[in-house]
């Protein structure tokens, strides 16, 4: 596999991330996708478990910037609704906002990571700028159209998601 597309740990959701972990690891930051990450793919409501795991998030001192290519209304109103950074309409894999997030919530490469479901978008944007990468398995099949297309491309680059190092750090 093209290394720069290797994330640097997958596992099923974010809430099998040891958060204890990533605190010993020295990361601050977290750059989180929205759709598919956090919440279903233009879901409206924010489900109690997600706010208790971004409590959690919370509770640990991390920063936190929701960094999505969807719409700048939809990222802005989670944002407001959970009381985190958001930054939509991203762009990602380009390194742009992957930086902005980091300016806001004070943060450098060695102690940010990224987490997200995609392979072409959050793992590549993350590791081009040597991010620490944590990929989630989608939460549902429910996506953009051209996120089901781009899907086929990341099966033919990860063939067997079970492959990775599911959950070492």
């Amino acid at each position: 596999m093209i290394a720069v597309l290797r994330p640097r740990l997958y596992v099923q959701s974010i809430y099998d991330i040891d958060l204890d972990r990533l605190v010993d690891r020295g990361m601050r930051g977290l750059i989180l996708d929205l759709d598919n990450t956090l919440i279903g793919w233009n879901q409206p409501d924010v489900p109690r478990e997600l706010r208790e795991w971004l409590n959690a998030v919370e509770r640990r001192r991390f920063k936190t910037c929701v960094v999505s290519n969807n719409l700048r209304e939809r990222v802005e109103r989670f944002s407001r609704e959970v009381g985190i950074m958001a930054i939509g309409r991203a762009g990602k894999p380009r390194r742009r906002a992957f930086r902005q997030a980091m300016q806001r919530m004070g943060t450098q490469r060695h102690n940010t990571a990224v987490i997200g479901d995609q392979v072409f978008t959050d793992i590549l944007g993350g590791n081009r700028l040597h991010l620490y990468t944590i990929l989630v398995r989608p939460l549902n099949d429910k996506e953009f159209w051209t996120t089901r297309l781009v899907r086929r491309l990341e099966r033919a680059v990860l063939p067997n998601h079970d492959a990775l190092d599911m959950g070492k750090m």
